[in-house]
């Protein structure tokens, strides 16, 4: 009988042993509830552009019978940090420059410089998006000259402060 009391205390220990587990109990300390007022923008950071992509559908396109003057047709994406294409508030700046062949800079003389697009405002904004590109589209009347290449520059303006630019070479053939 002693045996069997024995045992059955061994298994009932064994139980609570197991039931417990081996990991030391944590203090859980529960940090202050923010405010509603006190929004935290740091993790949505990752989401703001960082790269400013001339896409490759940008081109020259002739004045047809409609249309009185040439134009270039400039698509624009705005890329964050994991790539993807986004909308964002900002102002854009369009400047053409020369191509200068066999040049360490090959950036010539400006041929062209737009005025500003400030696209801070909603309904402004919404009226150059294409959202099945996920890009911009901008027309920017342009008179090119004879079989000439051109340097198509497009600066970004974050709300940020920060400026985004990318370069495009363009060719234009009669």
């Amino acid at each position: 009988m002693k045996t069997l009391t024995i045992g059955l205390q061994m298994i009932v220990f064994l139980l609570v042993m197991a039931e417990a587990g081996c990991e030391q109990a944590q203090l859980v300390s529960e940090s202050p509830p923010k405010a509603d007022n006190d929004f935290d923008f740091s993790t949505y950071t990752s989401y703001d552009p960082v790269k400013v992509d001339i896409m490759p559908l940008t081109e020259f396109v002739s004045p047809g019978d409609a249309e009185g003057t040439p134009k270039i047709n400039v698509y624009v994406s705005l890329l964050d940090s994991f790539g993807s294409q986004k909308k964002s508030p900002g102002i854009f700046r369009f400047e053409m420059y020369e191509h200068v062949q066999r040049s360490a800079e090959p950036k010539g003389g400006r041929s062209a410089i737009w005025p500003d697009v400030d696209l801070t405002n909603a309904a402004e904004n919404n009226k150059y998006w294409r959202d099945f590109l996920r890009a911009y589209q901008f027309n920017l009347p342009f008179e090119p000259s004879g079989n000439q290449t051109y340097i198509l520059q497009v600066t970004f303006l974050c709300p940020t402060g920060k400026r985004l630019s990318d370069e495009f070479t363009l060719k234009h053939t009669r």
